[in-house]
C-alpha cells in the first residue's frame, strides 16, 4: 500500500478546523497584543475588532516567524522560498487583520514591534499546535470502510475522481462503492447499508444529513437518423407530447422531478416504457424505441454519444436536477466517513469550477 503523508495544512482541517484554529491563535494573540498597547506606531482598533481576524492563515504565521528570527524582509524570502513582494503583502494583510504594527522597517534590517514581540510569542505557539496536530494524525492514520453510492450518471463523473482523492488523502481507508439509482441508494442509506450517498430527491423527514452540492440541466435525448425530425437547441416541454419517453420507474429521483412538472403542465404521462438500468435504458433510446429526459452525463460512458445521440436543453430553467450529498447523521457516521465526505464535496467543487461536469453548476440551495 502506498503511504502519502498529509500536510499540516490537511490535517488540521480534519482534526480541528480551520476556523477554530484561526480563534485560538486570534484570541492568545489578541490578548498580548492588547498588553502590549499596539506599540509601534499604527493605533490600534476596539479589541473587539482585533480578536477574530477572519483570514488568518498558517503561511502568515510561518513567514511573519521566520522574519522576525532572520530579521531581514529578503532573507526571509530566499529561505521560504518566495518573492519578497508577496512576503510583504501578506505581512500587511495580517497588520491590517490585527489593525496593528507588528514590524518596524529600517535601514538595518526588520525589528519586532512591542506588539510584533507578544504576537510572535503566540504565533510560534500555534505553529507548534498545528505540527503537532499533523504528527498525531500521521501517527494513527484514518481508517476503517465507508460505503459510498453513486448513481450511474453521477459516478460517471464522480466515480474515478473520488477514488483517486481517497488513496491519496486516506490510504487507509478502505472504499466500498455501489452504483445504483437513486431510488435503491435512497433504501440502501435508510437501511444503513450505505454510509453516503449522492441523491436527487431528499425527504426532509430523515433523518440525514444533508449538503446541496449541485444543479444538473436536463436534455432530452434521442437516437440520430431514423426519419425523426432533428431536435432543436431548446425545447419545452409542451413541445413533447407526442413523444414517446422512455424513463426510470417512479421510485427515483429524476423521475420524481419530472413527474411534478409535467403534471404541472397538464400533460398525459406518454410512458409506454419504464427502464431501471441507465445502459438498458440508453440502449433502448438508440434502438429509436423512445426519447428520454436525463442530464448531460448520462452521456458520459458512450464513446460515440456525439455520433450516436442529439440533445436538445429543457427550455423549463426552473427544471434541474439537484445533486446533493447524504449520510447518515453526524453522530453515526464514522471519523472516516467524515473524512470521506469532505473529499467527495471537494472533488465535486473542483469539477465543477474546471467546468468538467458538464451541464451543472454549483448548487446553493438551503435546507
Amino acid at each position: 500500500m502506498v503511504t502519502t503523508e498529509l500536510s499540516a495544512k490537511e490535517m488540521t482541517r480534519v482534526l480541528m478546523g480551520p476556523t477554530a484554529l484561526r480563534a485560538f491563535i486570534a484570541r492568545a494573540a489578541a490578548q498580548r497584543i492588547a498588553k502590549a498597547g499596539g506599540a509601534g506606531g499604527c493605533a490600534s482598533r476596539p479589541a473587539a475588532a482585533a480578536v477574530y481576524p477572519r483570514r488568518m492563515e498558517l503561511r502568515q504565521l510561518r513567514y511573519f516567524v521566520r522574519i522576525v528570527e532572520l530579521g531581514s524582509m529578503s532573507r526571509a524570502a530566499i529561505e521560504l522560498e518566495v518573492v519578497q513582494s508577496t512576503l510583504s503583502q501578506q505581512i500587511a494583510r495580517l497588520e491590517g487583520e490585527l489593525a496593528t504594527r507588528l514590524l518596524q522597517r529600517s535601514s538595518k534590517g526588520v525589528t519586532a514591534t512591542d506588539a510584533g514581540l507578544a504576537f510572535f510569542q503566540e504565533a510560534q505557539l500555534a505553529l507548534r499546535h498545528a505540527d503537532e496536530a499533523a504528527r498525531a494524525a500521521q501517527q494513527s492514520r484514518l481508517s476503517g470502510s465507508v460505503s459510498v453510492g453513486l448513481a450511474p450518471t453521477t459516478a460517471s463523473v464522480l466515480g474515478l475522481p473520488l477514488m483517486l482523492a481517497v488513496r491519496e488523502r486516506y490510504p487507509d481507508v478502505r472504499l466500498h462503492l455501489v452504483e445504483s439509482l437513486s431510488g435503491h441508494l435512497s433504501a440502501m442509506l435508510n437501511a444503513r447499508r450505505l454510509d453516503l450517498a449522492i441523491l436527487f430527491d431528499t425527504d426532509p423527514g430523515r433523518r440525514w444529513s444533508v449538503t446541496p452540492l449541485a444543479q444538473e440541466k436536463l436534455f432530452l435525448i434521442q437516437a440520430r437518423g431514423g426519419g425523426r425530425r432533428p431536435l432543436p437547441a431548446k425545447i419545452r416541454l409542451a413541445d413533447m407530447k407526442d413523444m414517446p419517453l422512455i424513463l426510470p420507474s417512479r421510485s427515483h429521483g429524476l423521475r420524481s422531478t419530472l413527474d411534478v412538472a409535467i403534471s404541472s403542465h397538464r400533460l398525459r404521462r406518454l410512458l409506454p416504457m419504464e427502464i431501471d438500468s441507465l445502459s438498458m435504458l440508453m440502449d433502448a433510446v438508440r434502438a429509436g424505441l423512445g426519447c428520454t429526459i436525463q442530464p448531460r452525463a448520462a452521456l458520459a460512458r458512450i464513446a460515440d454519444a456525439d455520433e450516436a445521440f442529439e440533445v436538445a436543453e429543457l427550455a423549463e430553467a426552473r427544471l434541474r436536477r439537484l445533486n446533493s450529498l447524504c449520510s447518515v447523521s453526524d453522530e453515526e457516521l464514522s471519523t472516516a466517513g467524515h473524512a470521506v465526505r469532505l473529499a467527495l464535496a471537494d472533488c465535486a467543487g473542483e469539477l465543477l469550477r474546471n467546468g468538467r461536469w458538464a451541464g451543472a453548476r454549483a448548487s446553493h440551495h438551503k435546507r
